[in-house]
Order: structure tokens, then C-alpha cells, then sequence
């Protein structure tokens, strides 16, 4: 891939239009941006033109600058040429799961009220039956079909970019709602130009990367962490439409970075083709949306040589933490809050912990988002007076700085009028022979309110009982901390980007104690 281009210097916007900072001078314009397998490879040139002519077909359609896209469809060059489209346009992405049904899109057509949705062409019928207040248009992922791209066609390349504030409106995710009707969280180009160029240079990304990308794209990670990422550096990207093993070994020699959830990364160590001839070469390992467990950390840095690089974010915050690019990446940390991030653990008031105790992770900053879409309530219950997000994770800050997420706070467990935090019981149930990951959950119990209960992953063919769990630990644990009962289970059901989701394990086991 070509690699001769200077880094992006974005002195003299007149605009914090998101778009206008990527295609800012220098640009060589020839230089590979996306390479798909199987497709031919697309330049930064034929991106932003691609994306000028997409804008010029939303607005045809009526969208106006604030207005809402909704979209559905597949991961392809084709999808990221319409987030391209709609920055230029100031018009706000909303990427949908490509799992969502027909009646959860309801719900966010009738919250988000976008007035244009991009679905698949198969599903253009159903769209039309549950969409009636703007435009369906259609987009493949096979730069052939849809009703978009023949739109396109015709149109100019030439777009005058829309004139935007920092606090003007990027894109809307919705958060996954385990807990409750889904959110709109509100990110503007200015959380997302700063977290991009931060990471850009805390991460050492140059015109030179090469990132192997096969991360969802309606998702904070695999859209704005890794594509935001690339396009401030000019870096390339091996777009995969999916995780496939056989893939990744076929593009690691081509890359110098790759991004990945934990799942990727214990898939990949139980293959024998992992090892310092595959990826000795590669500059940075990323890992991130689900916790990363130490021992994955240790086995993956024994086997390649290279460490993972953990950090944490979330949907309204983008990310807030990483462990050095340069320095020791602790297993089982997230590293460091990034610059110009304001991180505190706070108790239930907001008032700051001392060192070493557990409480809620809050955060300030740039990245943060600007609130819940048409649910200033809720908003506001969740901003300090002082402007500190309350993230509803529970983590600590070790000795050395480097900050540990304990457990989500609605993961916590009360029992006995004691609290139990999860994470200090799964790493140690992830240290023993055999396993391969537990999750510890809290179920209803008339005695205790609610029983410490362990749910097991074991590795394949290994063989462990309750008592044998429970005899490992209880030496190591007080005992209003250790489980009152241990499940062994196949796998755990996970979200797209490979979170286990404890509410649907509650609810599987809410009768245990009953």
C-alpha cells in the first residue's frame, strides 16, 4: 500500500465540520484508505468523492443539516462512504444493529425520528411497512446494489461541506438498554475529532498503519475508534466484514495494527499458527469493549511477544483510558486516563475516594457526550454539578496509577447487607486449571437477599465439580464472598461485541435459591 503522505495538519478550519479536519491538506489523495478482500482497494480520493455524491442524494431527499439518517445495513466501503456522507452534510449518523427486528426498529424510528432510513435491499419492503414519515433508500454491501448508489451515479463528487460548531451533532448511538428502554447517546464532532487525534497520537498511528479491521461498524469501537483513527492518521484499513480466522492470518502479514474484542484474541491462541512468526511483525494489538482477562494478557504476550494493549470506553464517553503505548500494560488494568480526560472514583455522592478504595468511575472531558437524546431527566441524573459523567462502572486506581474496573454497578451484589463485588471472584476462578471464563452473579436468596452464585466456562475436555471450585478459593476469600453454588454452562451469552450479558444469566438462573 502506498505510504507516502505527510501527517494532517488541520491550522486554518474554518470549521469543526468532523469531515473537513479528515480531508484537510496535505492529503494524497491516492493513497489506499480502504482494501476489502476479494474487492479492489479504494483510494481517500475515491472515498470523499463517493461521499459527496451520497451527500448530494441525502439532501435531495429533504435531510437537512440536524436531520437524522437512520441506517441498517452490512458492513462495507459502501456504509463508510455514507458516514462520510452525512458528516459532510451535518447531517447525524445513526448506525442500527444488523440484528435489530422489525419491532425493535420501531422504537428508535419513533424516538430518533430520522428523516431518511438506509437499509439492505432485502429489506426495503419491511422498511417501508414501519417507516412512513421520510425517504428508505436501499445500500448493498457488494458496491453494486441499492438505490443509493444508483442515485450516486449521476451526482457530482463536489460538496460544499457543511459550516459546524464542535458541539454540533455527529452521530446518535443507542446504548444496548440490558437494563431498560435504550438510549440515545449524543456525540458531537468535537467528542469526536478530540478522542480521535488523542488516540491518534498516544497510539503512535502514521500514514505508515496498516489496521486489520474486523470490528462491527455501529458500534463506539470498530466505527469511531478504529476508522476515526485512520482517517486522522491517513492510515489503511483491511476492512473484513467479519471476524474470520482464516481472514486474520491472511491479512496479518499486510498489517502493522490490529483491533479486537477478547473473544478475538482467545480465538486466535488456540490456534497453532499464532506465534512470533504471525505476528512478531505487527506494531500494536488493541483490545477493548469487554474486559480482558490477565490470563489471556499473559498467554498472548508468551506466544507473540507482544503485549495487548487494553483501555476502556463506552458508548456516551468514547474512550477514557489506556494503558501506554510505551511502558508497562498491566494485566487485568485499563491503563491510564487519557489526556485531557478527568477521571475520579467517587462514592455514591460524587465526593472522591482515596487511592485503592473501590467506587464509581466518573469522568470529565472533551470525549464526553452532550446527553441523552430527548431525555434531559435522564441527563441530568447522570452529570455531576461539576460536569463529571457518571459512568456506572465501579473500578479503582492502583498504587502505580493505572486504573481497574472492578464490575458494572448494577453487577454488584448485596448479600447479607454486604457489598460483593464480581470481578475479585472471577479472576480468581479464572486462575484455576481448566477454566476458561466465569462470570459471578447474584441471584434472589430469602436469606441473604441476593446469593454470590458462580457460572463456569469450562476449557474443552476438562473436567471440574463445585466443591473442587469452591475448595480452590475459599481460603482466599471471606466468607460472605464466596459463592453459594457453582454452574457449569457450554457458553455465555454475549452482545455483538462479545460483553457477557449478566441480566440474561439472572434471568436464566433467578430460580436457583427459590
Amino acid at each position: 500500500m502506498e505510504k507516502t503522505l505527510e501527517q494532517p495538519s488541520n491550522t486554518g478550519n474554518m470549521t469543526d465540520n468532523l469531515f473537513t479536519r479528515f480531508s484537510a491538506p496535505p492529503l494524497h489523495r491516492n493513497k489506499i484508505f480502504l482494501a476489502p478482500p476479494g474487492r479492489e482497494t479504494v483510494t481517500f480520493a475515491q472515498a470523499f468523492d463517493q461521499a459527496g455524491r451520497y451527500a448530494h442524494v441525502l439532501t435531495a431527499q429533504g435531510a437537512k443539516k440536524g436531520d437524522r439518517v437512520a441506517v441498517q445495513v452490512e458492513k462495507s466501503a459502501e456504509n463508510i462512504f455514507l458516514y462520510l456522507a452525512c458528516l459532510r452534510a451535518g447531517l447525524v449518523y445513526l448506525p442500527l444493529n444488523t440484528g435489530y427486528t422489525a419491532s425493535e426498529l420501531r422504537y428508535f424510528i419513533g424516538n430518533a425520528e430520522p428523516s431518511i432510513f438506509v437499509c439492505a435491499p432485502r429489506d426495503a419492503q419491511m422498511l417501508t411497512g414501519i417507516f412512513s414519515q421520510g425517504a428508505v433508500l436501499t445500500l448493498g454491501d457488494d458496491g453494486k446494489s441499492g438505490s443509493l448508489l444508483e442515485q450516486a451515479a449521476s451526482q457530482s463528487p463536489d460538496f460544499p461541506d457543511a459550516v459546524l460548531g464542535k458541539d454540533d451533532l455527529a452521530s446518535i448511538l443507542y446504548t444496548s438498554g440490558t437494563t431498560g428502554v435504550s438510549k440515545g447517546a449524543m456525540l458531537t464532532h468535537g467528542n469526536l475529532w478530540s478522542n480521535a487525534e488523542v488516540l491518534r497520537q498516544l497510539w503512535h498511528f502514521s500514514h505508515d498503519d496498516v489496521l486489520l479491521h474486523a470490528l462491527p461498524i455501529f458500534h463506539i469501537h470498530g466505527l469511531f475508534v478504529a476508522i476515526n483513527i485512520c482517517l486522522a492518521a491517513r492510515a489503511s484499513i483491511i476492512l473484513l466484514p467479519r471476524f474470520d480466522i482464516e481472514e486474520i492470518f491472511r491479512s496479518l502479514p499486510s498489517a502493522t495494527v490490529m483491533m479486537g474484542v477478547p473473544t478475538f484474541y482467545v480465538r486466535l491462541l488456540q490456534d497453532s499458527r499464532l506465534g512470533r512468526e504471525t505476528a512478531g511483525h505487527m506494531r500494536l494489538f488493541v483490545s477493548g469493549s469487554a474486559p480482558l482477562l490477565a490470563e489471556t494478557h499473559r498467554e498472548w504476550s508468551a506466544k507473540t511477544g507482544q503485549a495487548i494493549l487494553e483501555r476502556y470506553g463506552m458508548t456516551e464517553t468514547n474512550m477514557n483510558t489506556s494503558n501506554p503505548y510505551a511502558g508497562v500494560r498491566k494485566p487485568g488494568s485499563v491503563g491510564f486516563p487519557l489526556p485531557g480526560t478527568d477521571l475520579r472514583i467517587a462514592d455514591g455522592d460524587g465526593k472522591p475516594l482515596p487511592q485503592g478504595e473501590i467506587g464509581m468511575i466518573e469522568v470529565r472531558g472533551p470525549n464526553v457526550f452532550a446527553g441523552y437524546w430527548r431525555m434531559p431527566e435522564k441527563t441530568a441524573a447522570e452529570f455531576r454539578a461539576d460536569g463529571f459523567f457518571i459512568t456506572g462502572d465501579l473500578g479503582m486506581i492502583d498504587g502505580d496509577g493505572y486504573v481497574h474496573i472492578v464490575g458494572r454497578a448494577k453487577d454488584l451484589i448485596i448479600s447479607g447487607g454486604f457489598n460483593v463485588y464480581p470481578k475479585e471472584i472471577e479472576s480468581l476462578i479464572d486462575e484455576l486449571p481448566g477454566v476458561t471464563e466465569s462470570a459471578v452473579i447474584g441471584l434472589p436468596h430469602k436469606d441473604f437477599g441476593e446469593g454470590v452464585t458462580a457460572v463456569v466456562v469450562l476449557n474443552k475436555g476438562a473436567t471440574l465439580t463445585q466443591d473442587q471450585v469452591l475448595s480452590a478459593i475459599k481460603d482466599r476469600l471471606a466468607k460472605f464472598k464466596q459463592p453459594k453454588a457453582v454452574l457449569f454452562t457450554d457458553a455465555f451469552p454475549r452482545n455483538a461485541l462479545g460483553k457477557v450479558q449478566k441480566n440474561l444469566l439472572r434471568d436464566q438462573y433467578k430460580d436457583l435459591y427459590a
